[in-house]
């Protein structure tokens, strides 16, 4: 298994975000709030990462994430290029 995070093209990542915030759009229609839409899709998310990479690389991308967070890299909206 690989041990890093996977390389895709910038329109697979824009295509994927759109997809994800389509289904988030419908939760919010059907009355799933907010913080329930985003701990289902880091849920789902985090789980797809262990089956496809493993647990220790798994936990080193979420470690990832809070420097990431801080730098307010998912604050606002995507400057062009966020996506990696």
């Amino acid at each position: 298994m690989s041990t890093s995070e996977p390389r895709h093209s910038s329109d697979d990542s824009l295509l994927a975000l759109d997809l994800i915030e389509a289904a988030w759009n419908t939760g919010k229609e059907s009355g799933v709030p907010h913080e329930l839409m985003a701990y289902a899709a880091v849920f789902a998310g985090m789980r797809d990462l262990v089956a496809i990479f493993g647990e220790t690389a798994a936990a080193a991308m979420a470690k990832n994430l809070e420097s990431r967070i801080k730098q307010g890299e998912f604050s606002g909206d995507l400057p062009d290029g966020a996506l990696h």
